[in-house]
């Protein structure tokens, strides 16, 4: 009776954390690269509360499948880039769905399953060359087990898979990455799987904090610039991003795909080199950022398509490698209590505990277990760190659209 009363009580005022009427279907990635984090039964409330009714994982945990049966909320598991090797073969796929997936089926709602993370912009032809023929084997494992109607596949890319994205309705992708990205398209057509992007405006800012304007990265009010060539105007960058991603499908003749995003966020708190890592900044993206999917707004180029977007993230993660920031992305701390001031009082996790990672369970075609099973996908350990230079890569090419806002503005 307490632990009921106690989640109810972080459901209630949580649930006034953005001070926003919840309308539409929000995103949110749950890393658990930390050693503090809540355990999953405990993470239900939270995810709640943000108004969240789709939630990816980096594996496919079974503690956090198991407790969210019966709750309604969707589910995307991942298979981390260690593992793409060993997806290609149609056996060992089979075997993985049939333990990570299947396994859960009804009870907990699994919608898709994305085939590693940024791979492209790794610049490894090797992990590249194994991405396609891995997911092709995991759907088509799906398929024979009758699974491929409710449970679809993708993989998730850095927005560095642009060449260029200025002004937005010049996006394109990288010339050197063209003939691998569409047969992936294809893929996508066939399977009726959605396009993932990672876009954060965090990145253009830090890059150049004295060039980049603040309110246009964080939706806050600003005159915003004007696409020369549509003639369509953006009042921030996140909009400007996706749109340059449109203009690149379109520019390969997939002008109806499915986009989706499924990483943006921005860290409470950062060293000294990374500008507006506060949170007061995290608060302005992503209190404004769920507004704007609340309100079921569209991008200037897509007005009428619902912003498909997954917050990043739940929690911020102790264990993660790099800067200061990478560790501080969460809307939450491992206690339940909110990262930054959002206007509410400071809320416990219900019988926190700490909670350590699984990594997903992936078997081979004779044991079922694979010994060599790592601790966790590698695409993930840093959100920057499919290339050396993804910060470089969206602050120069966003800076051009910058300093065309900066010229209306003298």
């Amino acid at each position: 009776m307490v632990m009921e009363l106690s989640r109810l009580l972080i459901l209630f005022i949580s649930g006034l954390l953005f001070h926003v009427k919840i309308v539409t279907s929000i995103g949110i990635n749950y890393g658990q690269i930390a050693n503090n984090l809540p355990t999953p039964e405990n993470v239900i409330p939270l995810v709640k509360s943000i108004g969240a009714t789709r939630v990816k994982l980096y594996d496919a945990d079974p503690k956090v499948l198991k407790a969210f049966a019966n709750t309604g909320v969707e589910f995307t598991v991942s298979l981390g880039n260690e593992y793409l090797a060993k997806m290609r073969d149609p056996d060992c796929a089979k075997a993985w769905i049939k333990s990570n997936v299947q396994a859960y089926l009804p009870a907990t709602k699994i919608t898709c399953i994305t085939v590693g993370n940024e791979v492209l912009t790794f610049n490894d032809t090797s992990l590249s060359g194994c991405l396609l023929p891995a997911m092709e084997s995991v759907h088509t494992a799906l398929v024979n087990l009758g699974l491929d109607k409710q449970v679809s596949v993708t993989t998730a890319h850095s927005l560095g898979v642009l060449g260029n994205s200025y002004p937005p309705s010049a996006g394109a992708f990288r010339k050197d990455l063209v003939d691998c990205m569409t047969p992936i398209l294809d893929f996508h057509v066939k399977t009726a799987s959605p396009f993932l992007i990672n876009a954060y405006p965090y990145f253009a800012y830090k890059g150049s904090p004295k060039q980049v304007s603040l309110d246009f990265v964080l939706f806050q009010p600003n005159q915003g610039i004007v696409d020369p060539a549509s003639n369509l105007h953006y009042d921030n960058m996140l909009f400007a991003q996706i749109d340059a991603v449109y203009a690149a499908l379109a520019s390969l003749g997939y002008k109806k795909l499915l986009l989706h995003i499924s990483e943006t966020g921005w860290p409470s708190k950062g060293d000294e080199d990374e500008a507006g890592a506060t949170p007061e900044n995290a608060k302005k993206y992503n209190g404004n950022l769920i507004k704007l999917i609340s309100s079921k707004k569209g991008t200037p180029m897509r007005p009428n398509c619902d912003l498909n977007i997954y917050v990043f993230a739940l929690f911020n993660e102790n264990l993660k490698p790099g800067p200061t920031s990478e560790r501080n992305y969460g809307l939450f701390k491992p206690d339940g209590s909110p990262s930054y001031s959002l206007g509410i009082s400071a809320v416990t996790a219900a019988n926190t505990t700490v909670a350590s990672p699984t990594p997903p369970t992936l078997p081979d075609t004779s044991s079922g277990n694979d010994p060599d099973s790592g601790s966790g996908s590698t695409g993930y350990l840093s959100i920057s760190s499919a290339t050396k230079g993804r910060y470089e890569f969206v602050g120069s090419v966003m800076l051009v659209l910058v300093f065309f806002l900066i010229s209306l503005l003298l």
